[in-house]
């Protein structure tokens, strides 16, 4: 199995692996630039074991270069209205930065959470709440 991880940038989540070229959201830096992305959602080893993250995993982070700064295809946007003599156009080109992912390390601190821990203490919260519903309900009956 291959190492991957999923990294959050521009407030999006991209899955990764080193060797891999990403165009992200623009970024500060120039060409040839190093990079290190800390907010690592999910990491896969190469002997199948997957760490993740609740949000992200401590220690963990995704090093590249930055290997192009550029503006994406351009695009139009057009609005129109019918009989009224109203017509818009406007163009726009999205910047972004490709990066070449070189690393991923991952330093397993014991934090990384699985889904089933996060469920059981949502659930023990809920039923508690109902609990102490319930004393209210009956001391303030006998009153």
């Amino acid at each position: 199995m291959d190492m991957y991880a999923v990294i959050a940038s521009g407030g999006k989540q991209y899955p990764v692996k080193p060797g891999e070229v990403v165009r992200l959201e623009k970024l500060p830096g120039e060409q040839g630039d190093q990079i290190e992305f800390g907010q690592v959602a999910l990491i896969s080893g190469d002997d199948g074991k997957v760490s993740i993250g609740a949000p992200w995993i401590e220690g963990g982070c995704v090093r590249g270069e930055v290997t192009a700064q550029g503006r994406g295809k351009k695009i139009h946007v057009i609005k129109f209205k019918r009989r009224k003599n109203y017509r818009r156009r406007q163009g726009h080109r999205q910047a972004y930065t490709e990066v070449k992912i070189s690393e991923i390390v991952a330093k397993s601190s014991g934090k990384a959470k699985s889904s089933t821990q996060e469920e059981a203490p949502a659930k023990a919260g809920s039923s508690a709440k109902s609990e102490s519903r319930a004393k209210a309900k009956s001391s303030g009956e006998g009153e």
